[in-house]
């Protein structure tokens, strides 16, 4: 039914990237990757950030302290399962928050506490009502969790919302958690608990919904249609499996189809593209081109009939705007006789808040390749401003490479690279000139990691483009991930398998101290 224009329901924001979506595989942050991804999510207007589940490990409980630190205008969230321990060393991590929301979960189907919990329904009925009250002593705003609510018997649900609700939860969530629900049944099973769950007009019903059978959007929007305020996504859609509820679907689609939907949300529209950009960078994730919103295809057209009507009225084809979701225009800004304070004002235009070292570092980046291309656009410099990273000096740094490759030939690279002072040297052979250059990167490091995957993309247009490299590497059982820039190839690989290893041995570093 389509709602009136006059009126416009609020809806709550709930982004779990550093949460559910860091468990998507190979998609698993560091603490500086989780803060530059929490920075892009306040300034995109999220309400709430889950920052991660801190009582699965010291390195999640220490992120999420950091988060908290960092972000004074969302709210900050972290998960716990429904056991007192843990919530204990879940409100640790969230204390000093300026808005913390305590997250406890357990699960509610027959199947979960049959195999899983082991456990009667009386049992979790218990359990969670305990959990709830404890950490409503801890916690001004708690938030309980059935996880795999859309197989789970209604009444029982309605029984155990109705009890945690008695217990001080402030948001009950309905996650469908295997994406086995269809949008007609996620509308009906919101409705069915609106009508017969007791207190429920006091709290936020919030529904987070998975994409195993591709539904995660329709089912959430179906969800916030039926009466939920609250909407948990993640930017890109990533997360575990098939991931979860794209955040720029939901909130592009309720600013588009106002008219229908009756909704609003405080994301930042104009911020959607650098998030997006921000993520790919960190877990090294290409966003793929006919991904809604943000993929590189939703703005393109091949089709004449189609260039025509777009030529004509851009509405004929495209129902949203590039500038609608801040993507830059590929238009000349800057040339290599531009100075520093230029540059800087460019990048406060386009949002970018840098300074001292850091916009240092930014500016010889973009010498370098002003040096390299012919024109230097506005996508130029977000890819450059995108690949640098805050954080600890390198461990490891390029000094020169020299690559030989031919069809008569056999490739080989010569490699050398500084390292606290000194100048290390490495020479190897290969199948070909990557191989060999990665062969001379690991003669010289001796890091013992192996080379997972490796993809490289086009991050801008032209025949001088930036090339954009990213390796994955297995280092003891975890993966890491490496990112190169550079309009040569080789040079972008090398970079990344560089990034690669001083993760690795910052982290080393780390541990050590």
């Amino acid at each position: 039914m389509q709602m009136q224009d006059n009126f416009r329901r609020r809806i709550t924001i709930f982004d779990t990237t550093l949460r559910d979506g860091e468990q998507s595989p190979g998609c698993s942050m560091n603490l500086n990757e989780k803060l530059e991804v929490a920075r892009q999510l306040d300034k995109l207007g999220v309400d709430v950030i889950e920052a991660g589940f801190p009582a699965s490990s010291p390195e999640d409980f220490a992120a999420v302290r950091a988060v908290c630190a960092e972000v004074r205008d969302a709210s900050v969230a972290a998960l716990s399962r429904a056991i007192k321990s843990e919530l204990m060393k879940t409100y640790e991590a969230l204390c000093d928050a300026a808005q913390p929301v305590l997250h406890t979960v357990i699960a509610t189907s027959d199947i979960h506490m049959q195999y899983k919990l082991h456990k009667t329904p009386d049992e979790v009925l218990e359990q969670a009502v305990e959990s709830v009250k404890f950490a409503k002593r801890l916690c001004s705003r708690v938030e309980f969790s059935a996880e795999d609510a859309t197989r789970s018997d209604r009444d029982f649900l309605v029984k155990i919302y109705s009890a945690v609700i008695k217990a001080g939860a402030t948001v009950i969530n309905v996650p469908d958690t295997v994406g086995y629900a269809t949008p007609r049944e996620m509308s009906e099973l919101i409705k069915y608990l609106r009508e017969r769950v007791d207190g429920i007009e006091k709290v936020d019903i919030s529904v987070h919904c998975h994409n195993d059978l591709g539904l995660a959007v329709a089912n959430s929007l179906a969800g916030l249609i039926a009466g939920a305020s609250q909407v948990e996504c993640t930017l890109c859609g990533i997360g575990e499996r098939a991931g979860n509820a794209s955040l720029e679907e939901i909130a592009m689609g309720i600013a588009t189809r106002s008219d229908f939907y009756g909704l609003e949300c405080g994301i930042n529209t104009k911020q959607i593209y650098r998030s997006s950009r921000v993520l790919s960078s960190v877990t090294g994730a290409a966003v793929p081109p006919n991904k809604p919103v943000i993929g590189a295809n939703v703005f393109a057209h091949e089709s004449g009939i189609h260039q025509h009507g777009v030529l004509s009225n851009p509405l004929t084809y495209e129902i949203l705007t590039p500038e609608s979701i801040g993507v830059p225009q590929s238009r000349m800004v800057l040339g290599k006789h531009s100075g520093r304070h230029a540059f800087a004002d460019h990048i406060a235009d386009l949002g970018y808040e840098l300074s001292g070292e850091a916009l240092d570092a930014a500016f010889e980046r973009f010498k370098e390749l002003a040096d390299r291309k012919k024109m230097v656009t506005d996508s130029d410099i977000e890819a450059i401003l995108s690949a640098e990273k805050a954080g600890a000096e390198p461990y490891f740094k390029l000094n020169s490479f020299v690559v030989n490759s031919g069809t008569n030939i056999p490739a080989t690279a010569t490699i050398s690279l500084s390292c606290e002072g000194e100048t290390l040297s490495g020479v190897a052979a290969g199948s070909g000139p990557i191989d060999a250059a990665f062969t001379a990167l690991e003669q010289v490091i001796r890091s013992g990691a192996k080379l997972d995957s490796y993809s490289i993309q086009s991050v801008t247009e032209g025949e001088d483009a930036l090339g954009e490299v990213t390796v994955k590497l297995l280092h003891e059982g975890v993966r890491i991930t490496g990112r190169g820039l550079s309009t040569d190839i080789i040079e972008a690989s090398i970079k990344a398998y560089l990034a690669g290893m001083n993760k690795i041995f910052r982290s080393a570093g780390e541990a050590a101290n």
